[in-house]
C-alpha cells in the first residue's frame, strides 16, 4: 500500500498522428486503475486527452534504450512512452506494475466488467452493408466495439463436464465467425482517408484477435485430450499435451491481410520455372568437386543491410506474423517474410566470419602455447563484427539442403611476418609431416591461400558444416552448426548448437570452441542484433582454456554488445590474459606482464574474399542458387523476390517428400557424419597423416 500513491509528471509519448515524440502530462490514478494524460499540467482539470485501463495491462521496458517503455492495455491499445532517464523510467514502470497487479487481482476476485477501449464491429453482415459506411468523424475507437459479459449475481461457473465440449465448440465457432467478420471489415476500409485499413491500431487489433483465437483453439485441444483420457482412464502411451502449430499457414505472406495471388505456372518467369525444375540433387553428381582457386575473382559485391524502408512499409505483415507465434515457439519451420532477408545465404555469412584471415593464419606463429591460445581468442572475438552486414538485424537465406558455398582469400606473405613456427625450435621432418605432392608447388608463391567450403548437410534439423584451411601454414578449422531459433515476444533468439575444432598441425594442437547465441531485438521498430551467452575454448594438449561471456543488455542501465573473458592455464589456474570491451567496437586485452593492447574493430583491414563468377558455379552453389532472389531484393521488388524464394522452398519440399516415399537417404557432398558431428571429407590432418604414412613406407 505504501507504493500505491498517485504519481504524475511529464513523459514523452509517441503518436501516430504526429510523427515523432511529444511531451504530455501523465497521471497514474491508483484508485481507479487508470493511466491518464493531458496536453500539459495546466489542463489537468479538463477531460484527459487519453485514458488507459491498467487492469490486465502489460508494462514492458523497451530494449531499444534505457529510457523507453510501453504500456499494453488489455483492450489492445498501447502507449509508447519515454522518460528523461533510466531512473525515472524505473520509477514509472514499478508504480505502473504495482497498480496493474492490484487491479488485475481485484478483477479475478470480483469479476467486474472491464472499462476498456471498446472496439466495435459495426457490421455482422457484408462489408457493403450501411454499418460499414462510416462518417468522417468516426474513428477506430468508436467504430469497433467488443462487449464484456458478466454472469448474473449469485451464479457460479459450473465445472466443465465432457458433454459441454459441444457447447464450447459451438461458441468458439461463433467467435471465429465474428473474428473473420472483424478482419473482413478492416480489410474493406479504404487505403487512404481519415480511417484506413493500414491504421496501426486496427493492424494491432487484427494481430491480437488472431492470436487469441489460436490460443483458444489450443486450449480446446487440451480439453479434448483430457476428455479422452477420462473416457479411457489414462492417455495412450506416448501421448503428449502440447501447444499446436499455427492454424494459418505461414508459407503465405500477406499484404494488408490479403494473400498474394501469384501468376499461374504459364505466366511464371523462366527463372522461376528453372528453379522449380532443377533435378533432384542426388541425381546430380554428388562427387566432391575440387575448386581451382585461380578461377576465383576478388569479390566486388558489397550488400550492406542498412535500409529499413521495406521493414517499415511491411509493418502489417510483421503484425500478422506475430499474431500466429507463441512464446518459445520453434521457428525452424516458419517461413518468414522476404523483405526481412539479407542478400546472402547463411553459408556465406559463415564465410564472412573469416574476413580477417591475416589474424587467422598468424595464430600458428605464436612461440608458446600461451601465446597461441591468446592469438586464437583475439581472432575469435574480431570475427563477429564483419560477419554482420550493417546495424539492421536481417536474416540470411535458409540454405537449401545440398547447397554449398566456396571462396578463398589470398594473403601476401610480407603482410604476415615470420613464417609459421619461425621462432619455434626446428622439428625433424618426420614430426612436422610432409604435404602431398599436389600442394608442394604452392610454397613457391608469394602469398598464402585460405580456402573455405560450406555445405547444408541437413534440412530438419537445419545443420551446416564448414571447413577452412591454409595448407602452407599447416592449419585448418572444421565446424558444424545447428541453428535453433525461437520466438521470444518482441525478440527472436537463435541458438548456435555445435562445435568447431581448430587444428595447428605444426604444433599438434587442437582447439575446440563453440558459438554464442544471437538475438534480433525490437522486431516491431528498428531491429538490431545482440550476442549473448558463454562460450569456451579449450586445448587439451597444452592445458590452456578461455572463457568468454557475451553480455546481453539488461533492462535497467548497462551497455550494448559488451564482452568479457579470460585465458588461463588450467593446471595452475593462472589467468594469463583478460579481455573486455564491445564485440563490434573496441576490445581491450590485458596480459599477465601488465601490458595492455586495444583493438578497434571498426578500423581493422578487411580482406575481400575471392569467389568464382556465377557462370562457373554449380547449380547448388549459394550465389547461383539464390541469384534471382538477390537481384529482386536489390531492385526492391519484394513480390518478385518472394516468388523466386517460394519456388526454391517448394522444390525442396517436393524433393524431401519424394525421398521419404522412396526411403532414399540424403547423400552429402563434402561432409561426412561422425558421431554427433560432421567432418570435411578430406581435412588437412588426414592428408598430412597419409603423406607421413606414404613417406614411411617409401623409406
Amino acid at each position: 500500500s505504501d507504493h500505491m500513491e498517485n504519481i504524475y509528471g511529464y513523459l514523452m509519448k509517441y503518436t501516430n498522428l504526429v510523427t515523432g515524440w511529444q511531451y504530455r502530462f501523465f497521471v497514474l490514478n491508483n484508485d481507479a486503475g487508470l493511466l491518464e494524460y493531458f496536453v500539459n499540467e495546466q489542463s489537468r482539470h479538463l477531460k484527459p486527452r487519453g485514458t488507459l485501463q491498467l487492469a490486465g495491462a502489460v508494462i514492458s521496458p523497451s530494449d531499444e534504450d534505457s529510457h523507453t517503455f510501453t504500456v499494453n492495455a488489455a483492450s489492445g491499445e498501447q502507449y509508447k512512452l519515454r522518460a528523461t532517464d533510466a531512473k525515472e523510467r524505473q520509477h514509472w514502470v514499478s508504480r505502473l506494475q504495482i497498480c496493474t497487479q492490484h487491479h488485475t487481482e481485484a478483477i479475478g476476485k470480483n469479476n467486474p466488467p472491464l472499462k476498456s477501449r471498446s472496439f466495435s464491429l459495426a457490421s455482422q453482415g457484408s462489408a457493403n452493408s450501411p454499418g460499414v459506411q462510416r462518417r468522417p468523424s468516426q474513428n477506430a475507437v468508436s467504430f469497433f466495439n467488443v462487449g464484456h459479459h458478466r454472469l448474473p449475481a449469485g451464479k457460479r461457473v459450473p465445472i466443465m463436464q465432457p458433454d459441454h465440449l459441444v457447447d464450447v465448440r459451438e461458441m468458439m465457432s461463433q467467435a471465429e465467425g465474428q473474428q473473420r467478420d472483424l478482419i473482413r471489415s478492416i480489410e474493406c476500409l479504404p487505403v487512404s482517408g481519415h480511417l484506413t485499413s493500414l491504421d496501426q491500431d486496427l493492424l494491432m487489433l487484427k494481430a491480437t484477435s488472431m492470436a487469441t483465437m489460436n490460443c483458444l483453439n489450443d486450449c480446446f485441444h487440451i480439453l479434448q485430450l483430457q476428455h479422452a483420457s477420462q473416457q479411457k482412464g489414462s492417455l495412450p502411451a506416448g501421448t503428449t499435451i502440447s501447444w499446436l502449430e499455427p492454424k494459418i499457414s505461414l508459407a503465405n505472406h500477406f499484404k494488408n491481410g490479403a494473400a498474394q495471388n501469384f501468376p499461374a505456372e504459364i505466366n511464371k518467369p523462366a527463372s522461376v520455372r528453372e528453379e522449380q525444375s532443377i533435378a533432384e540433387p542426388c541425381q546430380l553428381t554428388r562427387e566432391p568437386e575440387e575448386i581451382n582457386s585461380d578461377e576465383e575473382l576478388e569479390d566486388i559485391c558489397d550488400d550492406k543491410e542498412d535500409d529499413l524502408g521495406a521493414v517499415e512499409e511491411q509493418r502489417s505483415v510483421i503484425l500478422h506474423l506475430l499474431s500466429q507465434l507463441k512464446l518459445g515457439m520453434d521457428l525452424t519451420r516458419v517461413v518468414l517474410p522476404t523483405f526481412i532477408l539479407e542478400k546472402r545465404s547463411l553459408l556465406e555469412m559463415y564465410a564472412d566470419f573469416m574476413s580477417h584471415p591475416d589474424l587467422f593464419v598468424a595464430i600458428t606463429d605464436g612461440t608458446s602455447p600461451e601465446e597461441r591460445m591468446i592469438r586464437f581468442v583475439e581472432y575469435y572475438l574480431t570475427s563477429f563484427h564483419e560477419g554482420r552486414k550493417g546495424a539492421i538485424a536481417k536474416k540470411p537465406y535458409n540454405p537449401i539442403i545440398g547447397e554449398t558455398f566456396h571462396c578463398s582469400w589470398r594473403l601476401p606473405k610480407s603482410d604476415i611476418g615470420t613464417d609459421a613456427g619461425g621462432n619455434c625450435p626446428a622439428q625433424p621432418p618426420s614430426e612436422q609431416g610432409t604435404l602431398p605432392k599436389d600442394t608442394e608447388g604452392q610454397a613457391e608463391l608469394d602469398y598464402y591461400t585460405v580456402k573455405f567450403v560450406a555445405e547444408q548437410v541437413s534440412h530438419h534439423p537445419p545443420v551446416s558444416g564448414f571447413y577452412a584451411e591454409c595448407v602452407e601454414r599447416k592449419m585448418c578449422v572444421n565446424a558444424h552448426v545447428w541453428t535453433k531459433s525461437k520466438f521470444l515476444g518482441m525478440s527472436i533468439g537463435v541458438t548456435m548448437v555445435g562445435e568447431g575444432i581448430l587444428s595447428l598441425l605444426e604444433h599438434g594442437e587442437e582447439y575446440t570452441f563453440s558459438l554464442p547465441c544471437a538475438y534480433a531485438r525490437s522486431i516491431l521498430t528498428v531491429p538490431w542484433v545482440e550476442l549473448g551467452g558463454k562460450v569456451n575454448i579449450n586445448c587439451a594438449k597444452t592445458g590452456y582454456s578461455a572463457s568468454i561471456n557475451f553480455h546481453t543488455k539488461p533492462f535497467y542501465g548497462g551497455k550494448l554488445h559488451r564482452v568479457t573473458g579470460e585465458v588461463k592455464q588450467n593446471v595452475t589456474n593462472t589467468v594469463v590474459c583478460r579481455v573486455q570491451g564491445e564485440w563490434n567496437s573496441v576490445l581491450e586485452f590485458t596480459y599477465s606482464n601488465g601490458e595492455t593492447k586495444y583493438v578497434d574493430l571498426t578500423k581493422l583491414s578487411v580482406t575481400r574474399k575471392r569467389v568464382r563468377p556465377l557462370e562457373k558455379q554449380g547449380p547448388f552453389e549459394s550465389r547461383r542458387l539464390w541469384q534471382h532472389v538477390t537481384e529482386s531484393l536489390r531492385d526492391g521488388d519484394i513480390d518478385k523476390a518472394t516468388e523466386h524464394k517460394r519456388a526454391l522452398e517448394e522444390r525442396q519440399r517436393n524433393e524431401e517428400r519424394l525421398r521419404a516415399e522412396t526411403e532414399t537417404p540424403w547423400c552429402t557432398k563434402y561432409f561426412l557424419k561422425e558421431g554427433d558431428g560432421w567432418v570435411y571429407h578430406k581435412p588437412l590432418w588426414k592428408m598430412v597423416s597419409a603423406a607421413q604414412t606414404q613417406q614411411t613406407d617409401t623409406n
